[in-house]
C-alpha cells in the first residue's frame, strides 16, 4: 500500500494499492476484451458516451476539486477552475468524434483505394499529480473518440480522485472494460508500459521518466506521446505595459505554486527596464496569499510532498551559491506543511543551473537583455521547448517574436491555453501533441486497401 498525504498538514488521508504486474495484466486484459465492441460503435455513438461522461463529471466536480486539493495542495480556486475545464474537454472530443471520417476513397494510378482510420488499440494513460483530471481528459478523450480502450495509471500522490472518476465512468454508462484504472508507483507504471497488450502510451511527467518510457516503447515499436518538462521563457518587450502584465504573473509565471510544466519561470526583461520589472514581480509575488489551499482566497499552496520541497530548496541554495541575488522568498513560511515561500532571483545569467534546469516550484529567474535578438537567443538556449510567452501592447510585434521561439506553444499577452489547438513540446519537452483536432490522429492507425 502507498499512503496519500495532505501536503498542507503532512497528515495521511488515505492509501492506495501499489498494483503488481498481475493487476496490471488484468486491467489490460479487460481493455483488450472491450476493444472490439467499443471500436465497432459508430463515432457518433462514442461521442454520446463522451458527452455523458462530461455531464456526470460536472455533477461531482466540486467533490473532485476538494479531493484533489487535499492530495496535491493546489489552491482550491485553481482546482475548481481546472475541473471546470474537464467537461469542456470531453465535449470537445465528442465533437471531434462526430467529425471523424473512418474511411476515405482515393482514386489511384492503378485503380482505387480505401483508406481506413482504425483505433490504435489499448492505450496506457499515465498522468501526473499536478493536474490529474484535466490530463486524464486530454488522453482519454481522444482515445475514446478514436475507438480505443484505456488503462489509466494516475500518480500515487493523486489517486484518490481516480476512484471517484471510476464511479463517474460507470454512471456515464460507458461499457465495462473500456476504461480501467490501476493505482501504484513507478513499478506499476513500468509494468503497464512494458505490457505487450498495450499499443500506445500517453504520458505526462518528467523528462527522465519520459525517456525511459520512450526506450521501452521503442523496443516494442509502440506508439507514444510524451509531454515532459519545461523551462519556458517569458519575454517582456521594451514597450510592455506592466499594469497589463501584473495579473498574468501568477497564471503565466507561477501557476499552481510553480508546479506547472509550461510556467514561464525564465523572465527576460529589457535591460532599460530591468529594475522596474524585478520590482513588479517581487511586489506581485509577495502580495499573492499563501496558506491553506482549501481557503478560496489563497493562490499559493504547499508543494506536493517533502521530496519536492527539498528539491526546490536545494535549487534556491544553488542559486545563491551561483551568485544570483535572491530578491524575495527562500524560506519556509509555515512550520507545518510542505511550503516554500515564492522566490525571485535577479542577476541571473543563462549559464546558471537555476536558469537551465526545471525547478518545479515558485521560483522565478529574471534575466536582462539588450536587443530582441539577444532575448530570442536566450529563450532558445535551452534543452527544453514546451511553452513560452511574449508581452507587448503591439500584438503583431509580439507575434513576430513568438514565431522565432523554438517551442511547442507560445502565448502572446495571455496564459490561457486553448484546447482547440495542439499542445506539446520539442527538444527535451517531449514528442507528439495533445489537444486540438490532431490529438485524435495520435490514437489512429491508417490502413489502405488498394484495388485493381
Amino acid at each position: 500500500m502507498i499512503d496519500v498525504v495532505n501536503p498542507a498538514t503532512e497528515e495521511v488521508i488515505g492509501s492506495i494499492v501499489d498494483s503488481d504486474a498481475a493487476t496490471v495484466d488484468a486491467a489490460v486484459s479487460a481493455a483488450s476484451a472491450a476493444l472490439g465492441p467499443w471500436s465497432a460503435l459508430s463515432p457518433a455513438t462514442r461521442a454520446g458516451y463522451l458527452r455523458a461522461l462530461a455531464d456526470e463529471f460536472e455533477k461531482r466536480s466540486d467533490e473532485i476539486s476538494e479531493l484533489v486539493t487535499r492530495q496535491n495542495g493546489t489552491p482550491i480556486s485553481i482546482t475548481r477552475t481546472m475541473q471546470s475545464q474537464v467537461p469542456v474537454c470531453y465535449r470537445y472530443f465528442a465533437s471531434l468524434a462526430e467529425e471523424l471520417s473512418v474511411e476515405e476513397h482515393v482514386t489511384t494510378a492503378s485503380g482505387d483505394a480505401i483508406v481506413l482510420r482504425e483505433p490504435v488499440g489499448v492505450v496506457a494513460a499515465i498522468t501526473p499529480w499536478n493536474g490529474p483530471q484535466p490530463l486524464i481528459a486530454w488522453k482519454l478523450g481522444p482515445a475514446l473518440a478514436a475507438g480505443c480502450t484505456a488503462v489509466i495509471k494516475p500518480a500515487p500522490e493523486t489517486s484518490l480522485d481516480a476512484f471517484v472518476f471510476a464511479e463517474i465512468v460507470a454512471a456515464a454508462g460507458i461499457p465495462e472494460g473500456v476504461v480501467n484504472i490501476v493505482t501504484g508507483g513507478r513499478e506499476t507504471g513500468a509494468a503497464l508500459v512494458a505490457h505487450p497488450g498495450v499499443h500506445k502510451v500517453a504520458f505526462t511527467g518528467s523528462t527522465v521518466a519520459g525517456k525511459a518510457i520512450a526506450a521501452e516503447c521503442a523496443k516494442q515499436l509502440k506508439h507514444v506521446t510524451l509531454e515532459l518538462g519545461g523551462k519556458s521563457a517569458g519575454i517582456l518587450l521594451d514597450d510592455v505595459d506592466l499594469d497589463a502584465f501584473r495579473p498574468l504573473v501568477l497564471s503565466a509565471c507561477s501557476p499552481n505554486t510553480g508546479q506547472t510544466c509550461r510556467a514561464l519561470t525564465r523572465v527576460l526583461a529589457p535591460a532599460s527596464r530591468y529594475d522596474e520589472v524585478v520590482d513588479l514581480l517581487a511586489a506581485t509575488m509577495t502580495g499573492i496569499p499563501q496558506g491553506d489551499p482549501l481557503d478560496p482566497t489563497v493562490f499559493f499552496g504547499p508543494l506536493v510532498n517533502a521530496t519536492q520541497r527539498e528539491r526546490v530548496e536545494s535549487y534556491i541554495e544553488l542559486g545563491k551559491a551561483e551568485g544570483a541575488e535572491m530578491v524575495i522568498g527562500g524560506g519556509r513560511p509555515f512550520e507545518r506543511g510542505y511550503y516554500v515561500a515564492p522566490t525571485i532571483f535577479r542577476g541571473v545569467t543563462n549559464d546558471m543551473r537555476i536558469a537551465r534546469e526545471e525547478i518545479f516550484g515558485p521560483v522565478l529567474t529574471v534575466m536582462p537583455y539588450r536587443t530582441v535578438d539577444e532575448a530570442v537567443a536566450i529563450a532558445n538556449d535551452s534543452e527544453y521547448g514546451l511553452g513560452g510567452g511574449v508581452f507587448s501592447p503591439d500584438r503583431e510585434r509580439a507575434t513576430a517574436v513568438a514565431r522565432r521561439i523554438v517551442t511547442g506553444s507560445v502565448g502572446v499577452n495571455t496564459s490561457t491555453l486553448p484546447i482547440e489547438t495542439p499542445f506539446g513540446g520539442v527538444k527535451n519537452s517531449g514528442i507528439g501533441r495533445e489537444l486540438g483536432p490532431q490529438s485524435v490522429d495520435a490514437y489512429l492507425e491508417y490502413k489502405t486497401i488498394f484495388r485493381a
